[in-house]
């Protein structure tokens, strides 16, 4: 199953897509927060009320905006360096454990929302990645019940502004979690849908011109190696989000490098994630 919210901003309504159409549920009473991923009976009702009511479900025009695909996380948790061919491009060190950081929840938005430079901006960048939706409190799991703890899978795009990141001291949070940085969508598709999480494209253009093409089979670190590590450290919560990392082909790692600008448009997409469109805005505070 596939997951939408759709409508207009912070007035989203609950939708799902089934062979590509895009339903309204959102009479099931249903929202799509941690509520409902943490209870198997809320995701048997809106199956129910799928079922019941599926020949007369309103359908939503493509031309209704998407909105973020689940209401705010209690947090977003990201990996970095996950992928052997960015950590190359990069020129950074592979560390011998994987490396955390978050993003801040005002970073999260939806896939067609547009992404804001920040003031003081000198070298925005884009990853595109695949992120991991939890459906129960998730403590110091071992690798082998990791995947009882997911719900679905979602694309993210891992926004950073590398100036903050790496030429102002601190962590890497200072360039990961601006605002607008965490665009997710465009829908949450449940564990099922995919045979083989480890086997996954993930691609991006800028301006028309592919710039990643990257494959989860290429993981450092798989998904139940990732939620059992980090689990020692935080609890995941239902509905909060792990992004997994970003395949080669960042604008840090090019040569010569390509940082994003007001104007550009970035389109980027997975198999079985969808794919969305993100033009990108110059700052304004008003918009904040």
């Amino acid at each position: 199953m596939k997951l939408i919210r759709f409508g207009e901003k912070g007035k989203e309504k609950s939708g799902i897509v089934i062979d590509d159409v895009r339903y309204d549920v959102s009479a099931s009473g249903i929202e799509y927060n941690e509520q409902f991923f943490a209870s198997e009976a809320l995701q048997e009702e809106l199956m129910d009320y799928i079922e019941t009511n599926r020949q007369d479900l309103p359908i939503v025009a493509n031309e209704v905006r998407l909105g973020p695909p689940l209401e705010k996380p209690g947090k977003i948790v990201c990996v970095g360096l996950n992928f052997e061919d960015h950590v190359k491009e990069t020129g950074l060190e592979q560390q011998p454990e994987p490396i955390m950081f978050l993003k801040a929840n005002q970073s999260f938005c939806g896939p067609q929302d547009g992404i804001m430079q920040p003031f003081g901006s000198l070298k925005m960048d884009w990853e595109t990645e695949l992120a991991v939706i939890f459906s129960k409190r998730a403590s110091n799991v071992t690798e082998e019940e990791a995947m009882d703890y997911v719900y679905g899978y979602v694309l993210m795009n891992d926004i950073s502004e590398r100036h903050f990141q790496t030429d102002r001291g601190g962590t890497w949070d200072k360039g990961k979690g601006c605002d607008t940085f965490a665009p997710v969508g465009p829908w949450i598709v449940t564990k099922d849908e995919i045979a083989d999480i480890n086997n996954v494209g993930l691609w991006l253009k800028l301006n028309g011109e592919m710039m990643q093409d990257g494959n989860t089979r290429d993981f450092i670190y798989r998904i139940p190696k990732l939620i059992s590590y980090l689990s020692q450290f935080l609890s995941f919560m239902p509905g909060d989000i792990l992004s997994t990392g970003s395949p080669a082909g960042s604008g840090m790692g090019k040569d010569p490098q390509i940082w994003l600008k007001p104007g550009d448009v970035i389109e980027y997409g997975g198999d079985y994630l969808g794919s969305t469109t993100q033009q990108i805005l110059a700052y304004d505070k008003a918009l904040i």
